[in-house]
């Protein structure tokens, strides 16, 4: 039961990491264009956080990103030592790369880590006369590890079609009053993007802490309500949603830098492109049940809108820094995930 507790608290903490950690998506742009105070900025991007958590209940009906989660590791090798090592080195990797000013993605990593767990699990189990990739649900990661690249990119076309399409139909406005007017726009795009990343990573941790309770149920006899991975309590919903709305209000400054400034300079209408585009992709993603790296989608939307207006205004050598991150994210926290049940998961 100890176990079970200290599982369910570091997820809600992940949570709440991520939450300060993904801040900078949705308030990078209008806080680099002076629309908003920082301040001002996480507390609009919290509050939509939140109303994402009544849309999925209510509008919606379900909460599929976080079964596809849960479901990424074959049922019967989920266990509570599994969950807790792939949680502890999703934070640590997640705290590095806020340290550090990486914009990395939260979601990768807590797949990553629930990956490596499980894999060395199996291992170990069976006296490393296997790979443990049986514990794994190949097809589930490999969808997911897809989306690397294709909702940066998803997120990049949109950005510089919608960016083309509003630099056509005003072009004949006055810039000051177009810039007047975007500057507002960019408060409905924020509010729109932070309703997809509150969808989209919120479940992540759902998904996770579903799992602990079933295998809680199934291999330690504690029942918790859920018998299956499927079932949700609204407690574990409401927690999670509300964690992350905490943990954007207190910010992800480091990263903000990166996000607003280093990738490409944003003006107001090029802030709404790139916005509305992350907000597109990710509720694309949210109909396909298909968790994606809010980080990754705005990063690929914010290049969209640089190119746009010429090559030359993104900066190459940040992105290719941030896509090796990206890159590197899965396998590292893996690694990390396997290092910690080898050592402390007979502990456990």
């Amino acid at each position: 039961m100890i176990l079970l507790i200290t599982i369910i608290v570091l997820a809600l903490i992940f949570d709440f990491i991520n939450g300060f950690h993904d801040a900078a998506n949705s308030i990078a742009t209008i806080v680099s264009t002076k629309v908003l105070t920082p301040f001002q900025a996480v507390l609009w991007a919290a509050f939509f956080n939140f109303v994402a958590f009544f849309i999925a209940k209510y509008i919606i009906g379900e909460f599929g990103i976080a079964n596809t989660v849960s479901k990424s590791v074959v049922e019967g090798y989920i266990t509570l030592p599994v969950i807790f090592s792939g949680i502890v080195a999703s934070i640590m990797w997640n705290l590095a790369t806020w340290w550090l000013g990486i914009p990395s993605s939260s979601s990768h990593t807590l797949i990553g880590g629930f990956a490596g767990a499980a894999i060395m699990s199996t291992m170990m189990n069976n006296g490393y006369t296997t790979t443990g990739f049986e514990s794994i649900k190949g097809d589930v990661i490999g969808i997911i590890a897809a989306f690397i690249i294709l909702a940066p990119l998803i997120g990049m076309i949109i950005s510089s079609l919608i960016t083309i399409l509003i630099l056509y139909t005003f072009k004949k406005m006055n810039p000051y009053k177009a810039n007047h007017w975007f500057k507002r726009l960019q408060l409905v795009s924020s509010g729109l993007f932070s309703i997809g990343h509150g969808l989209n990573d919120s479940q992540k941790v759902m998904g996770i802490i579903a799992a602990a309770l079933f295998a809680a149920y199934t291999k330690n006899g504690i029942d918790m309500g859920i018998h299956s991975i499927g079932q949700m309590p609204d407690w574990v919903a409401f927690s999670c949603f509300t964690a992350i709305s905490l943990g954007t209000m207190s910010g992800g400054w480091r990263i903000i830098k990166t996000m607003g400034s280093r990738i490409t300079k944003v003006t107001p209408l090029e802030g709404v492109a790139a916005e509305t585009a992350g907000a597109l992709t990710l509720y694309l993603s949210e109909a396909l049940k298909i968790p994606v790296s809010t980080t990754h989608t705005i990063t690929g939307a914010i290049i969209g809108v640089g190119a746009v207006k010429r090559l030359s205004a993104v900066r190459w050598g940040v992105t290719k820094s941030l896509m090796i991150a990206w890159i590197l994210t899965i396998p590292v926290s893996a690694g990390i995930a396997a290092l910690i049940y080898y050592i402390f998961g007979a502990q456990l």
